[in-house]
Protein backbone atom coordinates (compact mmCIF):
# COMPACT_ATOMS: atom_id res chain seq x y z
CA UNK A 1 0.00 0.00 0.00
CA UNK A 2 1.38 3.58 -1.19
CA UNK A 3 1.37 6.32 1.62
CA UNK A 4 -0.81 8.65 -0.20
CA UNK A 5 -3.51 5.40 -0.28
CA UNK A 6 -3.17 4.85 3.43
CA UNK A 7 -6.18 7.08 5.85
CA UNK A 8 -7.23 6.33 8.99
CA UNK A 9 -9.45 9.61 9.45
CA UNK A 10 -12.46 10.52 7.56
CA UNK A 11 -15.56 12.65 8.90
CA UNK A 12 -18.84 11.95 7.16
CA UNK A 13 -22.62 12.62 7.12
CA UNK A 14 -25.09 10.22 7.31
CA UNK A 15 -29.15 10.08 7.16
CA UNK A 16 -31.46 8.05 7.17
CA UNK A 17 -34.42 7.53 5.67
CA UNK A 18 -38.19 8.79 6.73
CA UNK A 19 -40.84 6.32 8.01
CA UNK A 20 -43.69 6.02 5.38
CA UNK A 21 -47.10 7.62 6.18
CA UNK A 22 -49.48 4.91 6.95
CA UNK A 23 -52.89 4.84 4.31
CA UNK A 24 -56.21 6.40 5.28
CA UNK A 25 -58.47 3.96 3.10
CA UNK A 26 -62.08 2.84 2.95
CA UNK A 27 -62.98 -0.69 1.58
CA UNK A 28 -64.60 -0.41 -1.56
CA UNK A 29 -66.06 -3.30 -3.65
CA UNK A 30 -69.51 -4.40 -5.96
CA UNK A 31 -71.77 -5.41 -3.87
CA UNK A 32 -70.29 -4.28 -0.29
CA UNK A 33 -71.37 -1.26 1.11
CA UNK A 34 -69.42 -0.55 3.97
CA UNK A 35 -66.21 -2.46 3.64
CA UNK A 36 -64.71 -0.78 6.43
CA UNK A 37 -60.90 0.65 7.24
CA UNK A 38 -58.19 -1.08 5.10
CA UNK A 39 -55.92 1.34 5.21
CA UNK A 40 -51.79 -0.29 4.98
CA UNK A 41 -49.29 0.96 7.40
CA UNK A 42 -46.21 3.32 6.32
CA UNK A 43 -43.19 0.79 5.41
CA UNK A 44 -39.64 1.59 7.54
CA UNK A 45 -37.09 3.91 6.48
CA UNK A 46 -33.80 2.69 5.57
CA UNK A 47 -31.02 2.39 8.07
CA UNK A 48 -27.10 3.61 7.69
CA UNK A 49 -25.31 0.19 8.74
CA UNK A 50 -21.30 -0.51 9.18
CA UNK A 51 -19.87 -3.54 8.41
CA UNK A 52 -16.53 -4.40 9.15
CA UNK A 53 -14.43 -5.96 6.39
CA UNK A 54 -11.21 -7.92 6.54
CA UNK A 55 -10.17 -7.41 3.41
CA UNK A 56 -10.24 -3.31 3.92
CA UNK A 57 -6.93 -2.24 5.53
CA UNK A 58 -7.44 1.60 5.02
CA UNK A 59 -10.44 4.17 4.81
CA UNK A 60 -9.54 5.77 1.39
CA UNK A 61 -13.01 4.45 -0.65
CA UNK A 62 -14.81 6.83 1.67
CA UNK A 63 -12.20 9.84 1.29
CA UNK A 64 -14.60 11.19 -1.68
CA UNK A 65 -18.01 10.30 -0.11
CA UNK A 66 -19.21 12.39 2.25
CA UNK A 67 -22.76 12.13 2.55
CA UNK A 68 -24.46 9.00 3.23
CA UNK A 69 -27.96 8.74 2.31
CA UNK A 70 -30.63 5.74 2.81
CA UNK A 71 -33.66 5.69 1.37
CA UNK A 72 -37.48 6.69 2.59
CA UNK A 73 -39.78 3.92 3.49
CA UNK A 74 -43.14 3.83 1.20
CA UNK A 75 -46.31 4.83 2.04
CA UNK A 76 -49.41 2.51 2.89
CA UNK A 77 -51.65 1.59 0.59
CA UNK A 78 -55.60 0.33 0.18
CA UNK A 79 -56.44 -3.35 1.00
CA UNK A 80 -54.14 -3.39 4.36
CA UNK A 81 -50.81 -3.00 2.07
CA UNK A 82 -47.73 -1.98 3.30
CA UNK A 83 -45.41 0.14 2.32
CA UNK A 84 -41.70 -1.15 0.96
CA UNK A 85 -39.21 -0.55 3.52
CA UNK A 86 -36.39 1.85 2.52
CA UNK A 87 -33.02 0.35 1.21
CA UNK A 88 -30.57 -0.06 3.94
CA UNK A 89 -26.90 1.84 3.38
CA UNK A 90 -23.86 -0.18 3.93
CA UNK A 91 -20.57 1.43 4.30
CA UNK A 92 -17.79 -1.33 4.60
CA UNK A 93 -14.66 -0.24 6.70
CA UNK A 94 -11.22 -2.34 7.87
CA UNK A 95 -11.45 -4.06 11.07
CA UNK A 96 -10.12 -1.60 13.79
CA UNK A 97 -12.42 1.79 13.23
CA UNK A 98 -13.70 3.66 15.48
CA UNK A 99 -16.92 5.59 15.06
CA UNK A 100 -17.35 9.18 17.36
CA UNK A 101 -19.83 11.47 17.26
CA UNK A 102 -18.09 14.64 15.85
CA UNK A 103 -20.01 17.41 17.75
CA UNK A 104 -19.21 15.46 20.65
CA UNK A 105 -16.41 13.16 20.15
CA UNK A 106 -18.18 10.45 22.06
CA UNK A 107 -17.33 7.17 20.63
CA UNK A 108 -20.51 5.52 19.31
CA UNK A 109 -19.21 1.93 18.62
CA UNK A 110 -16.46 0.32 17.37
CA UNK A 111 -15.76 -2.83 14.24
CA UNK A 112 -13.68 -5.28 15.43
CA UNK A 113 -14.36 -8.12 13.19
CA UNK A 114 -15.29 -9.54 9.81
CA UNK A 115 -19.14 -8.97 8.90
CA UNK A 116 -20.06 -7.24 12.12
CA UNK A 117 -22.55 -5.10 11.53
CA UNK A 118 -24.05 -1.78 13.40
CA UNK A 119 -26.31 0.36 12.79
CA UNK A 120 -25.18 4.38 13.01
CA UNK A 121 -28.36 5.95 12.18
CA UNK A 122 -32.16 4.24 12.53
CA UNK A 123 -34.63 4.47 9.64
CA UNK A 124 -37.67 6.20 10.92
CA UNK A 125 -40.81 4.09 11.81
CA UNK A 126 -43.68 3.35 9.74
CA UNK A 127 -47.20 5.23 10.46
CA UNK A 128 -49.79 2.32 10.68
CA UNK A 129 -52.90 1.95 8.50
CA UNK A 130 -56.30 3.09 9.57
CA UNK A 131 -57.36 -0.43 9.83
CA UNK A 132 -55.19 -1.00 13.31
CA UNK A 133 -57.54 1.91 14.93
CA UNK A 134 -61.11 0.60 14.14
CA UNK A 135 -63.51 -0.10 17.15
CA UNK A 136 -66.63 -1.16 18.06
CA UNK A 137 -67.52 2.91 18.90
CA UNK A 138 -64.77 4.16 15.66
CA UNK A 139 -66.04 1.48 12.84
CA UNK A 140 -64.73 4.41 10.24
CA UNK A 141 -61.42 5.93 11.42
CA UNK A 142 -60.46 8.60 8.91
CA UNK A 143 -57.02 9.28 10.28
CA UNK A 144 -53.74 6.96 10.49
CA UNK A 145 -50.02 7.58 11.69
CA UNK A 146 -47.26 9.67 10.13
CA UNK A 147 -44.19 8.17 9.62
CA UNK A 148 -41.55 8.77 12.22
CA UNK A 149 -38.26 11.01 10.79
CA UNK A 150 -34.89 10.45 9.82
CA UNK A 151 -31.85 10.47 11.91
CA UNK A 152 -29.12 12.65 11.04
CA UNK A 153 -25.87 13.26 12.00
CA UNK A 154 -22.31 14.09 11.44
CA UNK A 155 -19.60 11.09 12.81
CA UNK A 156 -16.21 10.34 12.53
CA UNK A 157 -14.09 7.60 11.42
CA UNK A 158 -11.06 6.42 12.98
CA UNK A 159 -8.50 3.56 12.23
CA UNK A 160 -6.71 1.82 14.72
CA UNK A 161 -4.59 -0.65 12.77
CA UNK A 162 -5.00 -4.36 14.59
CA UNK A 163 -1.49 -6.01 14.68
CA UNK A 164 0.30 -8.29 17.22
CA UNK A 165 3.31 -6.73 17.04
CA UNK A 166 3.87 -2.92 17.13
CA UNK A 167 7.17 -0.93 16.22
CA UNK A 168 7.80 1.75 18.15
CA UNK A 169 11.09 3.61 18.00
CA UNK A 170 12.61 7.19 17.37
CA UNK A 171 12.96 8.17 13.83
CA UNK A 172 15.38 6.32 11.64
CA UNK A 173 16.12 3.76 14.12
CA UNK A 174 15.40 0.65 11.68
CA UNK A 175 11.42 -0.17 12.16
CA UNK A 176 11.22 -0.17 8.42
CA UNK A 177 14.40 -1.82 7.64
CA UNK A 178 13.15 -4.65 9.95
CA UNK A 179 9.64 -4.57 8.49
CA UNK A 180 10.80 -5.25 4.91
CA UNK A 181 13.33 -8.19 6.49
CA UNK A 182 10.58 -9.96 8.19
CA UNK A 183 7.78 -9.11 6.19
CA UNK A 184 6.98 -8.98 2.39
CA UNK A 185 6.16 -4.96 3.11
CA UNK A 186 8.09 -2.80 1.20
CA UNK A 187 8.13 0.78 3.14
CA UNK A 188 9.89 3.62 1.68
CA UNK A 189 13.85 3.17 3.24
CA UNK A 190 16.21 6.10 3.32
CA UNK A 191 19.63 7.53 5.32
CA UNK A 192 17.39 10.68 6.80
CA UNK A 193 14.91 11.03 9.78
CA UNK A 194 11.00 10.89 8.70
CA UNK A 195 11.09 8.63 6.07
CA UNK A 196 7.64 6.84 7.07
CA UNK A 197 4.65 9.24 7.21
CA UNK A 198 2.43 6.63 7.21
CA UNK A 199 1.92 3.43 9.57
CA UNK A 200 3.28 -0.03 7.05
CA UNK A 201 1.90 -3.51 7.87
CA UNK A 202 3.39 -6.54 7.07
CA UNK A 203 2.95 -10.28 7.50
CA UNK A 204 5.42 -12.43 9.39
CA UNK A 205 5.92 -15.79 7.84
CA UNK A 206 6.73 -18.20 10.78
CA UNK A 207 7.47 -21.80 11.30
CA UNK A 208 4.85 -24.68 10.02
CA UNK A 209 2.73 -21.59 7.71
CA UNK A 210 2.14 -19.86 10.99
CA UNK A 211 2.18 -15.92 10.67
CA UNK A 212 1.77 -12.95 12.61
CA UNK A 213 1.04 -9.11 11.80
CA UNK A 214 3.51 -6.18 12.44
CA UNK A 215 3.21 -2.55 12.70
CA UNK A 216 5.31 -0.09 11.65
CA UNK A 217 4.21 3.57 12.53
CA UNK A 218 6.59 7.45 11.86
CA UNK A 219 9.14 7.79 14.25
CA UNK A 220 8.27 9.48 17.57
CA UNK A 221 10.15 12.20 19.14
CA UNK A 222 10.46 13.37 23.20
CA UNK A 223 6.85 15.64 23.55
CA UNK A 224 5.04 13.58 20.67
CA UNK A 225 2.31 13.34 23.16
CA UNK A 226 1.68 17.26 22.92
CA UNK A 227 1.86 17.08 19.26
CA UNK A 228 5.65 17.30 18.38
CA UNK A 229 6.55 15.44 15.41
CA UNK A 230 4.34 12.78 13.29
CA UNK A 231 4.79 10.26 16.30
CA UNK A 232 1.53 11.81 18.22
CA UNK A 233 -0.96 11.70 14.73
CA UNK A 234 -0.27 7.71 14.65
CA UNK A 235 -0.06 6.89 18.18
CA UNK A 236 -3.65 4.95 18.07
CA UNK A 237 -2.29 2.29 15.64
CA UNK A 238 -0.84 0.88 18.03
CA UNK A 239 -3.23 0.58 21.06
CA UNK A 240 -4.58 -2.48 20.08
CA UNK A 241 -1.07 -3.85 19.47
CA UNK A 242 -0.42 -7.34 21.67
CA UNK A 243 3.01 -6.52 21.96
CA UNK A 244 5.15 -3.48 21.60
CA UNK A 245 8.87 -4.00 19.80
CA UNK A 246 10.99 -1.29 21.05
CA UNK A 247 13.66 -0.61 18.47
CA UNK A 248 16.83 1.30 19.55
CA UNK A 249 19.88 1.68 17.46
CA UNK A 250 23.14 0.40 18.45
CA UNK A 251 25.15 3.78 18.30
CA UNK A 252 22.74 5.64 20.62
CA UNK A 253 24.13 7.59 23.70
CA UNK A 254 22.05 6.07 26.10
CA UNK A 255 19.98 3.20 25.18
CA UNK A 256 18.08 3.16 28.55
CA UNK A 257 17.45 6.70 28.57
CA UNK A 258 15.72 6.40 24.78
CA UNK A 259 13.69 3.14 26.17
CA UNK A 260 12.31 5.78 28.89
CA UNK A 261 11.84 8.51 26.94
CA UNK A 262 9.55 6.65 24.41
CA UNK A 263 7.67 4.65 27.19
CA UNK A 264 7.01 8.05 28.99
CA UNK A 265 5.61 9.43 25.68
CA UNK A 266 3.23 6.30 25.50
CA UNK A 267 2.21 6.51 29.06
CA UNK A 268 1.53 10.72 28.63
CA UNK A 269 -0.97 9.33 26.15
CA UNK A 270 -2.65 6.47 27.31
CA UNK A 271 -1.32 5.41 30.54
CA UNK A 272 -2.68 1.25 29.18
CA UNK A 273 -0.52 1.20 27.15
CA UNK A 274 2.09 0.38 29.64
CA UNK A 275 -0.42 -2.88 30.30
CA UNK A 276 1.06 -4.29 27.23
CA UNK A 277 4.07 -6.71 26.52
CA UNK A 278 6.97 -5.31 25.66
CA UNK A 279 10.30 -6.06 24.50
CA UNK A 280 13.94 -4.47 22.98
CA UNK A 281 15.45 -4.79 20.21
CA UNK A 282 18.87 -3.17 19.31
CA UNK A 283 19.56 -2.80 15.81
CA UNK A 284 22.12 -1.46 13.22
CA UNK A 285 24.14 -4.48 15.96
CA UNK A 286 26.52 -5.34 12.44
CA UNK A 287 28.18 -2.08 13.30
CA UNK A 288 29.69 -3.92 16.46
CA UNK A 289 32.15 -6.66 16.98
CA UNK A 290 32.05 -9.73 19.61
CA UNK A 291 34.03 -7.84 22.18
CA UNK A 292 31.53 -4.59 21.94
CA UNK A 293 28.15 -6.76 21.92
CA UNK A 294 29.47 -8.36 24.73
CA UNK A 295 30.09 -5.28 26.72
CA UNK A 296 27.02 -3.81 25.69
CA UNK A 297 25.17 -7.12 27.14
CA UNK A 298 26.98 -6.28 30.43
CA UNK A 299 25.69 -3.06 30.51
CA UNK A 300 22.00 -3.95 29.06
CA UNK A 301 21.41 -7.07 31.90
CA UNK A 302 21.99 -4.35 34.47
CA UNK A 303 19.89 -1.51 33.17
CA UNK A 304 16.81 -2.99 30.92
CA UNK A 305 13.95 -4.42 32.83
CA UNK A 306 12.82 -6.31 29.97
CA UNK A 307 13.84 -8.93 27.49
CA UNK A 308 16.18 -7.60 24.51
CA UNK A 309 17.67 -8.96 21.63
CA UNK A 310 20.83 -7.67 19.41
CA UNK A 311 19.77 -7.95 15.86
CA UNK A 312 20.96 -6.68 12.66
CA UNK A 313 18.52 -6.27 9.69
CA UNK A 314 20.98 -5.66 7.02
CA UNK A 315 23.13 -8.55 7.88
CA UNK A 316 20.08 -10.69 9.12
CA UNK A 317 21.76 -11.29 12.96
CA UNK A 318 18.98 -11.98 15.14
CA UNK A 319 16.27 -12.23 13.12
CA UNK A 320 15.24 -15.69 13.85
CA UNK A 321 15.64 -15.26 17.37
CA UNK A 322 13.58 -12.16 17.50
CA UNK A 323 10.81 -14.04 15.33
CA UNK A 324 11.05 -17.00 18.23
CA UNK A 325 10.45 -14.80 20.79
CA UNK A 326 7.82 -12.67 19.75
CA UNK A 327 5.83 -15.99 18.40
CA UNK A 328 6.39 -17.01 21.81
CA UNK A 329 5.16 -14.22 23.65
CA UNK A 330 1.96 -13.95 21.54
CA UNK A 331 1.33 -17.79 22.30
CA UNK A 332 1.88 -17.82 26.05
Amino acid sequence: MTEGNFVDYVKMYVASGNGGKGSVHLHREKYITKGGPDGGDGGRGGHVILRGNSNLWTLLPLKFKKHIRAGHGEHGSKSRSSGADGEDMYVDVPLGTVVRDTETNDIIFEITEHDEEKIVVEGGKGGLGNWHFKSSTNQTPRYAQPGLPLEERHITLELKILADVGLVGFPNAGKSTLLSVVTSAKPKIADYEFTTLKPNLGIVEYRDFQTFVMADIPGIIEGAAEGKGLGHYFLRHIERNSILLFLIPADAKDIKKQYDILLDELRRYNPEMLDKERIIAISKCDMLDDELKAELRTELDNELPIPYLLISSVAQQGITELKDLLWKMLND
